[in-house]
């Protein structure tokens, strides 16, 4: 296997990410766990990868989609249950739905997913459906009611006094 390194898509693709101190503390605990190769092979000048195979390469896509089809097939063995086919690809859809619907800012979840164009990041890869619409809905309704009860409680009563009669 020949093992090149790709560019991104576009220049968006190519961009720092900010982690949580929990996901730090997951790439720590693996860095300090795996089997790092003595010599570490640099690939077209990059090296310091995260995951390596049993021969110290790195692991690419298709190591992935192995170990996915590995364990979707051990879930429906186990459940006797068919599961649909999830490739790792499926899980940037769930992370973009997941923090849309969290109420992420559109253009930082742009940011986050390296989309050059804000539609890739809404049209293809945020799915919304009928139960999401409702509890939006119901949000907004909550936030309409909380905002009546303020003003309510804003509203002063005019009084008779305030008027001089001439």
């Amino acid at each position: 296997m020949r093992y090149i390194i790709e560019t991104t898509k576009t220049d968006a693709g190519t961009r720092v990410l900010p982690i949580t101190e929990d996901v730090a503390q997951m790439f720590q605990a693996i860095i300090e766990d795996r089997n790092a190769p003595k010599v570490e092979k640099a690939i077209d000048g990059y090296s310091g990868f995260l995951f390596y195979d049993d021969n110290g390469m790195p692991l690419v896509a298709m190591h992935w989609q192995h170990r996915f089809n590995h364990m979707v097939g051990r879930y429906n063995d186990i459940y006797r249950v068919q599961m649909p086919n999830i490739t790792p690809h499926v899980c940037r859809h769930t992370y973009c739905s997941n923090m849309a619907k969290s109420g992420m800012n559109p253009k930082t979840l742009q940011y986050l997913m390296g989309h050059s164009d804000i539609s890739v990041t809404m049209n293809v890869y945020t799915h919304i459906g009928f139960d999401d619409a409702e509890e939006e809905l119901k949000r907004m309704e909550e936030f309409r009611k909380a905002q009546a009860e303020v003003e309510k409680k804003n509203e002063k009563p005019m009084s008779q006094k305030m008027f001089k009669v001439i």
